[in-house]
């Protein structure tokens, strides 16, 4: 089953910058609509509930959903296009629950292992999809799966992994007990799941239609029954009123089979290039106004130095002319449409693959086209053009040279609308199912250079932050990271750091060990501690058993951070923090004791930074949580622990000087 979601790259609009230099926001939408303040993890949630509305559950689903909460692990096999990686996402979506989220298990690109405990959150739901692996990974992970069992169950977590297609060895019998097969659903049913959701009051007829008995004689994966839905659903928005549901199914079916001869014939049947360039600019733009097609088709020819028309204005042909000699129409509105579906998918393939000297120049059209000011060009028409590009580069492989039209459409001078462009081409790879990895990798590699450009920059922070966080976001993190440590004039990717550990608890807890298990020398690793370290968030239960300040080990890694601070900042860049710690500490009793204890473990008997403690507690007790009596309680109970880390023996409390004493 195919997944409909996506993420959209518009208007240049956001926050105040208050730097140096230029700034064009991206602001990034998902599924087409208003994010509406829906941050990745929703996201997530959202793909996966268009996923089960549409699921049809195949043999074996009912063994697979009743072992998963018993045993927290199941194992799917079956052959491929039975729908294996579509079930595992249903199973762990229905399992979701208030704490936990949903994630994918991914080899890390620093030397972590794929089934790295530290990637087990509590409640989490992880899938780990090895139905393409080879043989080397399959050994490996069979190797650690055992183990990483048990760290699933430490946690009240769910792991459903999709057993490589192609393996030579048995499983164990320990984990053979876990494995259920699952065997495609039928057609039809899937086919009806899909046009009922779409809202086709018509789907029940779909038994009795001859194009889609002919589709099903032959077994499909479920990506592509997906797609004949689709295509029988677009079949009834374009019909004529006449136009029954067998004829909505006989349009779809031919639109699933080969125009290639046809568009070929049509091609070498045109005389000149104003007309090749007409078919073409209709393909890229269809469903544009038709004064984006016709002035981007005058761009098209001037990007191929087409010589120009030099007859006089009146005696070239009028528009609809010459759009009904490429087989194409207007709509009342006045867009211009191919008559056929999906004609214009075939036209833009058949230019692609057979006439490969027309590729560049193609990017170079795209990113002047996209500059087309509205209501020339839409918004909507700039994301669909930069999407048919993007999806060539894809279909047949050319991952590198699309990454490097992204970064082309980025050097400076650039503009908001050529940044968009690059984000949507940059977004369309990361989600790709063939070459998704391809573009993480390269993204990867882009936000460990030293000397990336700030707009590109701009466009791989969006990029990791709304798109590669949605189902990879321990990759988001990383890249991220990176991209953080290497800024200069802006903190947008520690902006977006901070706001993707808000929402997952297990997400901090990794940054954590990043920036004090792997200490560096970067100053914005400081930095990205202190706002890692937000006492108020590492306190926070969220349902969970215990706060992430409860942690044995996140508790040594804070001592640890805080000492770096202590070492390398003066007071001046540390007092504010050390105060919030301080006020956590008043209004969490629960806590009070573990925040005070990291703090004075982190001075690290240092007389001075000990000193500097105290001072700062002084002073905050005016603002203090609570009111001042209780912030000089706090004062004093850190008095007392600093005394003991000193060897030195506790005073009394402080009386305040305007009680009695005895």
């Amino acid at each position: 089953m195919s997944d409909s979601a996506e993420s959209r790259i518009h208007n240049p609009r956001g926050p105040v910058h208050s730097g140096l230099g230029d700034q064009i926001n991206l602001i990034f939408e998902a599924f087409g609509k208003d994010r509406q303040g829906r941050g990745p993890r929703r996201l997530a949630e959202d793909q996966l509930l268009w996923l089960w509305q549409r699921f049809v559950h195949p043999s074996g689903f009912g063994e697979a959903r009743h072992m998963l909460p018993e045993t927290s692990t199941v194992l799917l096999d079956g052959a491929p296009g039975s729908g294996r990686t579509s079930a595992a996402r249903v199973l762990l979506h229905e399992l979701r629950r208030d704490v936990g989220s949903f994630h994918e298990l991914l080899p890390d690109e620093e030397g972590e292992s794929l089934l790295d405990p530290d990637l087990v959150g509590d409640e989490d739901r992880l899938l780990l999809d090895l139905a393409a692996a080879d043989e080397p990974r399959w050994t490996e992970v069979l190797e650690e799966l055992p183990s990483f069992r048990k760290t699933v169950l430490d946690h009240r977590a769910h792991l459903v992994v999709v057993l490589p297609s192609r393996r030579t060895d048995r499983l164990p019998v320990e984990l053979d007990r876990h494995r259920v097969e699952i065997y495609r659903p039928r057609g039809m049913e899937v086919l009806l799941r899909h046009l009922r959701q779409d809202g086709l009051p018509q789907a029940d007829q779909v038994r009795s239609a001859p194009a889609v008995s002919d589709f099903l004689d032959t077994p499909r994966p479920m990506r592509e029954i997906a797609e004949f839905a689709g295509l029988i659903v677009r079949a009834q928005a374009a019909a004529r009123a006449e136009d029954s549901f067998i004829d909505w199914c006989e349009i779809a079916r031919a639109a699933m089979a080969d125009r290639g001869p046809q568009v070929a014939k049509h091609v070498a049947a045109m005389t000149g290039g104003p007309q090749r360039a007409l078919l073409l600019t209709t393909a890229m733009l269809h469903g544009a106004h038709a004064d984006a097609v016709h002035s981007a088709t005058t761009l098209l020819l001037h990007a191929v130095d087409h010589p120009k028309d030099d007859r006089p204005l009146l005696e070239h042909a009028d528009l609809a002319m010459r759009l009904e000699e490429v087989s194409a129409g207007l709509t009342q509105h006045g867009a211009v449409r191919f008559k056929e579906l999906e004609y214009d998918a075939a036209v833009r393939t058949h230019f692609w693959d057979h006439r490969p000297d027309l590729r560049e120049h193609l990017g170079t059209w795209v990113g002047r086209a996209v500059e087309l000011t509205d209501p020339v060009l839409s918004p909507d028409d700039r994301h669909h053009v930069v999407r048919r590009l993007s999806d060539q580069y894809l279909r047949t492989g050319r991952c590198e040279e699309l990454a490097s039209l992204a970064e082309r459409w980025t050097t400076v001078p650039t503009t908001a609308r050529r940044l968009r462009a690059a984000a949507q081409a940059l977004e369309r790879g990361v989600v790709d199912e063939r070459h998704g990895r391809s573009f993480r990798d390269k993204i990867y590699d882009w936000s460990r250079n030293d000397r990336l450009g700030e707009p590109l920059a701009q466009v791989l922070v969006e990029v990791c932050a709304e798109v590669i966080a949605v189902q990879h976001p321990d990759q988001a993190l990383v890249r991220l990271h990176h991209l953080a440590r290497r800024e200069r004039r802006t903190t947008r990717a520690r902006d977006a750091l901070c706001r993707l550990m808000q929402e997952d608890h297990r997400l901090r807890r990794r940054m954590l060990h990043r920036l004090v298990n792997s200490p560096t020398t970067w100053s914005a690793d400081i930095d990205l501690f202190l706002k890692t370290s937000d006492p108020a968030a590492l306190t926070y239960l969220g349902g969970r058993a215990r706060s992430l300040l409860d942690e044995t080990v996140i508790r040594d890694q804070l001592i640890a951070g805080w000492g770096t601070v202590f070492d390398r900042l003066p007071l001046s860049a540390w007092e504010k923090h050390v105060r919030h710690w301080l006020h956590t500490a008043c209004s969490d009793e629960h806590h009070t004791d573990p925040i005070l204890d990291v703090l004075v473990s982190g001075a690290a008997g240092r007389g001075e930074v000990f000193g500097a403690l105290y001072a700062t507690a002084r002073r905050a007790e005016l603002t203090a949580p609570g009111g001042r009596e209780h912030g000089s309680a706090l004062t004093d109970l850190l008095l007392r622990k600093i005394s003991t880390a000193q060897g030195i023996r506790q005073q009394p409390p402080r009386h305040n000087p305007e009680e009695p004493t005895s």
